[in-house]
This record gives structure tokens, C-alpha cells and sequence, in this order.
């Protein structure tokens, strides 16, 4: 399993570089201001939870566990309604699709919350 998220990792870092350059470069001229940052957003957020990906399989490669894997797994499912959600909001301006954010969002704090426990576990 840290090997799978060790590739997801990677993805979605790379593809976090992609889509920023993507934005910065070919949605600026194409979208408003508030879709763009909206858009930004999402990038930033995949970012981070991409180096957070990596800080989980660096964890666990020295003390593997559920609450771990349960941390990665809620990142990944974090960066794909959040992040993908926002992406998909800036490129169709469709608003509906902000309330998908919010799960995303949950997500995320999931696995932060569930990080944490795997990190107070290991430090006992």
C-alpha cells in the first residue's frame, strides 16, 4: 500500500507543477479573476496534501499502521473531491459543483486528525 501511495504522491505533485503552470500561463487570459483564484486554490491544496502523502509513507515505512493508511487514503480521497472539485467549478463555472468542496474538505481533516494519532502512537 505505501508504494501505491508513494506513486500517488508523485502524481500529484507533478501534476499540481502542471496544472499551476497550466493556470498561470494558459486559464489567465481565459477565465475571470474569482475562477482563477478558485482554481489556484485547488492546485494549492493538491500540493500540500501531496507532500503530506509523502510525510505518510516516510512514517510508515518506519512504523506502519491503520491510522496511517487511513491518513493517506483521506488525502488522496481529499485532493480528488477538493481539489477536483474547484478545478471542475473554474473550467465549467458550474457553482453546483462547490458542495462537493465541503467533503473534500472533511477529508482532509481526516487525515491530518488521523496523522496525528498514527505520529502519537509512534512517539510513545
Amino acid at each position: 500500500m505505501l508504494r501505491i501511495l508513494m506513486l500517488l504522491a508523485a502524481f500529484f505533485g507533478f501534476t499540481a507543477v502542471a496544472l499551476g503552470a497550466f493556470a498561470a500561463h494558459g486559464l489567465k487570459g481565459q477565465l475571470s479573476a474569482e475562477l482563477l483564484t478558485v482554481f489556484q486554490t485547488g492546485v494549492h491544496y493538491q500540493m500540500v496534501h501531496a507532500l503530506a502523502l509523502l510525510a505518510v509513507v516516510l512514517l510508515g515505512l518506519h512504523a506502519p499502521g491503520r491510522a496511517l493508511l487511513a491518513a493517506g487514503g483521506l488525502f488522496v480521497l481529499g485532493i480528488l473531491l477538493f481539489s477536483g472539485s474547484l478545478y471542475l467549478l473554474a473550467l465549467t463555472g458550474t457553482r453546483a459543483l462547490g458542495a462537493i468542496t465541503p467533503f473534500g474538505g472533511v477529508s482532509f481533516l481526516g487525515g491530518w486528525l488521523s496523522l496525528g494519532i498514527a505520529g502519537w502512537n509512534l512517539l510513545r
